[in-house]
Parts: structure tokens; sequence; C-alpha cells
């Protein structure tokens, strides 16, 4: 068959370490290829699965050669290879295989309807901003790292609350006792920063958002900063303490050890099925359509 959509060459990434992805995957292809278009697997579900008879690609070979990514797993799965192909512009489908799902949106029993469809350029696209974070020592950059959720500065837990001095934009902000810092993108803004009472961020938003952790001084609030803003983390006290990226890479840290936080310079590329709503995906995953009872709306009686 002719292929006459924008995308051509389609990687197949799943979630690695999950019993029984490989038949869905395979399925997933055998669709695909029979539309004409190129399929090509990531190396390491490829491995997992034994795949035989498409390509196998490293994540940066699947930037440089692959159209679009379909994506099989949960967020952290897209989280994943959101943050190694973003600097390839790489478009990203997401098929849920988690079981929360805020950004693998098509069931998994709907891939074989929907994906060909969006292949075939029925979608809604949109962009999602990433940090980029730097740990500096003794003025000297030691570690880098991009976070498509979230970068975390959190104590351990056997370890008492940390002191973190923070400035905005080279400003002081605040001196904070807590068991830690969540700053995150509005995609971050459902995840560990929602379970810290932060606010929820609608995608399309350029903004970032500080969320306190357990902090000591109940006057200190989530702050939504704008998205140019460069943020700067000082370690004053505690034992423990360590900095994490969409909880997938981890570093320990030292006193006076500083993290500086910024938008990164790359966005990632959502496609989602025509009709996609975010609402939609709040309602459901936050469960806001489980409405009362008629006889709970009615007034008291006295």
């Amino acid at each position: 068959m002719q292929v006459t959509s924008q995308f051509k060459t389609v990687a197949l990434v799943g979630r690695t370490q999950t019993p029984g992805i490989g038949e869905p995957l395979m399925q997933l292809a055998s669709c695909i290829a029979k539309r004409g278009f190129e399929v090509v697997f990531e190396a390491q579900i490829a491995q997992e699965i034994g795949v035989t008879g498409h390509p196998v690609l490293t994540p940066a070979e699947i930037g440089a050669r692959a159209d679009v990514a379909v994506v099989l797993g949960g967020d952290g799965t897209m989280l994943g290879i959101g943050r190694q192909l973003a600097p390839y512009k790489t478009p990203l489908i997401g098929i849920n295989h988690g079981r929360l799902g805020f950004i693998t949106d098509i069931p998994i029993s709907d891939m074989q309807k929907i994906v060909p469809q969006m292949l075939g350029g029925s979608f809604e696209r949109e962009e999602r901003m990433l940090l980029e974070a730097r740990i500096m020592r003794e003025g000297d950059p030691i570690y880098h790292a991009l976070a498509f959720n979230d970068v975390v500065v959190n104590r351990s837990g056997v370890s008492g609350m940390a002191e973190l001095r923070v400035s905005v934009d080279g400003r002081f902000m605040y001196n904070q006792r807590s068991d830690g810092l969540i700053v995150a993108t509005p995609t971050g803004s459902t995840a560990y920063a929602l379970s810290s009472n932060g606010p929820i961020l609608h995608p399309q938003l350029e903004g970032i958002v500080l969320v306190p952790i357990a902090p000591h001084a109940l006057s200190n609030r989530p702050i939504v900063l704008p998205d140019h803003s460069n943020v700067s983390i000082q370690i004053i006290s505690g034992r423990d303490v360590n900095v994490n990226f969409d909880m997938q890479s981890f570093t320990s840290m030292e006193l006076n050890d500083t993290i500086e936080v910024r938008r990164s310079r790359h966005m990632v590329p959502f496609l989602h099925p025509v009709g996609y709503s975010y609402y939609a995906t709040l309602r459901k995953k936050l469960h806001w359509n489980e409405y009362p009872s008629h006889d709970d709306d009615e007034p008291d009686e006295d």
C-alpha cells in the first residue's frame, strides 16, 4: 500500500520488564506495516521481546530516522523516551498500558483503530515544555539533566528536615525548612506536585510551579512563576538530601550544593486523537465525573 501520510517511518517503544507487552506491540507493528509504513523498534524493548523482521534502533537513531514514535506503556515510559527524543522534535503518540495515564491517552483496546487513523493525518498536536537542571558544586557544574515532569529536591526517609535557600532570577525568595521542594512543569503539575497540594496547570500554560513538600511553616505555599524564570535552590542544612529528575535519575547532594533549574529550549510534540480533551482526562483520572446523588444535592430541612 502506498503511504501518503507525512509519516513514513514509525518507531515503536514499549515499557520494559513488562510481562505480556510483546504481543500487543507485535500486533500493533503488523497493523501499521500492513498500511505501508516502515516500522522500527526501540532497541531495549526489541531485545526483551525478541523482535525479528524490523529494524532495531537506539533512541538517538530513532530521533534521526523516525517521523513519529508510538509509545506503549505508562506515563513513566513516555517521560523517559520524551526526554531522549526532545532534541529531535520527534512527535509522540501514547497508548496506555499503565495505571493512571495522564499523558498516554489511547486505550490499548482501541489502538489498532486509532493509531492508523492518526498516522494517516487525523490527529491534534500540542507541544509541551521541559525543564533543564544542573547541579553546581563550588562554582562548577557536576551534573546536568532534563525533566519532563519535575525536578525534586528532598531528604531521605530517615533524616530530618532540610533547609533550602531559594532564589529566582538572582533575587532571594526564602529560606525553607521542609522535606523538600518540587519544581514542576505544567505537565508535572498532575504528578508529585499534585499529591503535595500543588495547583493543576493546563499543559499549554507557560509557567513553572514551586511546591514545598511538608514545609515546617504552613505559610510556605505553592507559587507559579513565569516560564523564563531561573530558579536556584541551595542546600543550607540537612542530611542525605537528593535531587531527582522525573523520579528516574538521582544524585546525592552535599551541603552548599546548588540546583539551578530553568526552562529547556526543547519542546516535546504530542499527538492526540481528534476530539482529545485535557478536561476529559482530568475528569477520568481524578474522578471528577463521580457526582453526588440527587439526594445529596437537596437542601437540608430545618
